[in-house]
């Protein structure tokens, strides 16, 4: 059955659709269809899903019908909408584009973008002799089957090792091995989340949860993030005890996307409410390893949970690489099987060679993440330098650890200036990628992940950009022009 999405729910995803043109002001049809792109773009509307009717729409906007056929029309000769004569029309994506790393559509050979959409480094220079070493190691699998759907028992005591070591003693039976933190997130809410069930969530918070908890047709609830200072513990406390949700989903270290590190105190109050509401607690460690100041980190939500109401996941996409499809759930033996079994389901296991791989980077963890550490630090510095020079005016809390900051802007153009940026080869993941319906229009994600050359460019390039969006007067609403 194909989902729809009705007049007044485009409309509010669409926002402030008409607003900020650029230098050159364009018709509104055209507005209108590079809106609707901009919403497949980063994410908030779906492939597939049929747009409401033309009258439908121009009703919800309060535009002329006309306006809405062009967009259309336009959507149609671009590749981003099928129709069909009676059945309507759905979205759909251009030939020769795919969907990229980001979740962003973007054209299959784009070497010159600089791509600020994805919060991931490239992969550190160990990897090569990490592979040749697991190549090595390969024979001695070769003999079985090799579904392993718990993981391999050397990965699985490695991953183990280091939660003691973090102060939360675990055993590899506590340990299952997945095909990225995504699956592994994936993995418990198919064990955990029932259809429809309430959910927990941070606001802003990473969009790839998001859209997993959509898959489950999750009602979700959202505790609001203060872009400087973080979590609000009462009003999250709160919130879980009003809500009740089945299952809570944090991110406690180096938040995604606001880098906001989560206090030992409030850690040990969560779990508490957590267990006294009988609500399930999905700790996401994937940047816990990426502490750039030398502050003291605080123990793992873990440590503070005495009735196995936290279940952590975790992986090495963004300490290492995120080609590296290695990620790690860490609960009580019990769950870990009963989520092995469902695994079975989903695929037999991680590549076996790929785990090899895990065990010998692991190995030199202290090493490379040190390593990795120093090359963020100073690109973190490149980029808030870029951005006090070209763009003082946004506001920006630069985070203690992880990958990125959370830039408050100017005024609520976060989606109009990603359209735009694209023009100028910078994708940007604009900030209601990061919330529900439309939300946090004023803010935008910035990895510095990249080196710190392409981090002034693209600053450059934005900054450009923005300039431009103010070279004409705002217009006001106005009758559109008939298309014949």
């Amino acid at each position: 059955m194909t989902s729809a999405v009705r007049g007044s729910q485009l409309a509010r995803l669409l926002g402030q659709w008409h607003s900020l043109p650029g230098r050159h002001r364009s018709p509104d049809y055209a507005a209108l269809a590079g809106a609707v792109r901009g919403l497949l773009s980063d994410g908030r509307l779906a492939l597939g899903v049929r747009l409401p009717a033309e009258r439908e729409l121009a009703d919800a906007l309060g535009i002329s019908r006309t306006t809405v056929t062009a967009a259309y029309r336009m959507l149609r000769e671009t590749g981003h909408l099928t129709s069909r004569r009676g059945a309507g029309s759905w979205t759909t994506l251009p030939t020769g584009h795919r969907i990229a790393t980001s979740g962003l559509w973007t054209a299959a050979d784009d070497p010159d973008m600089i791509d600020l959409g994805v919060a991931a480094s490239a992969a550190p220079v160990e990897l090569i002799t990490a592979a040749r070493a697991a190549a090595d190691d390969l024979p001695r699998y070769l003999g079985s089957a090799g579904y392993r759907p718990t993981g391999l028992h050397e990965l699985r005591d490695v991953v183990a090792a280091g939660y003691t070591r973090r102060g939360v003693a675990t055993t590899a039976e506590q340990i299952l091995i997945t095909s990225g933190t995504q699956q592994a997130l994936d993995l418990v809410l198919r064990l955990s989340l029932p259809v429809g069930a309430n959910v927990l969530v941070e606001s802003p918070t990473y969009p790839n949860a998001l859209a997993a908890l959509a898959a489950r047709r999750a009602r979700i609830s959202t505790h609001g993030m203060d872009a400087a200072t973080g979590w609000d513990a009462e009003l999250l406390l709160e919130a879980m005890r009003q809500t009740r949700p089945r299952l809570a989903y944090v991110i406690p270290e180096f938040q995604n996307p606001t880098g906001h590190l989560m206090p030992a105190d409030l850690r040990e109050r969560l779990v508490a409410a957590a267990h006294a509401g009988g609500v399930e607690l999905v700790a996401d460690e994937s940047f816990v390893d990426l502490a750039l100041d030398d502050d003291e980190m605080p123990p793992p939500v873990a440590v503070f949970d005495r009735h196995s109401r936290v279940v952590s996941i975790g992986g090495m996409s963004k300490a290492y690489w995120g080609g590296l499809r290695i990620g790690w759930i860490r609960a009580s033996a019990p769950l870990v099987q009963r989520l092995a079994a469902l695994r079975v389901g989903v695929d037999m296991g991680s590549p076996v060679l790929e785990q090899l791989v895990a065990v010998h980077l692991l190995a030199d963890a202290e090493m490379i993440v040190k390593a990795r550490r120093q090359e963020l630090r100073e690109r973190r510095a490149a980029l808030v330098a870029a951005l006090g020079e070209q763009l003082p005016e946004w506001r920006v809390t630069v985070p203690r650890g992880g990958v990125m900051l959370w830039a408050e802007l100017d005024g609520p153009i976060s989606s109009a200036l990603a359209r735009a940026a694209e023009d100028v080869g910078v994708r940007l993941a604009p900030g209601p990628r990061f919330g529900i319906d439309g939300t946090l229009e004023r803010f935008l994600r910035l990895p510095f992940a990249r080196p710190a050359d392409d981090l002034a460019e693209a600053i450059r390039r934005i900054a450009a950009v923005r300039h431009d969006l103010d070279q004409t007067t705002r217009p006001a609403w106005r009758t559109p022009a008939v298309i014949a």
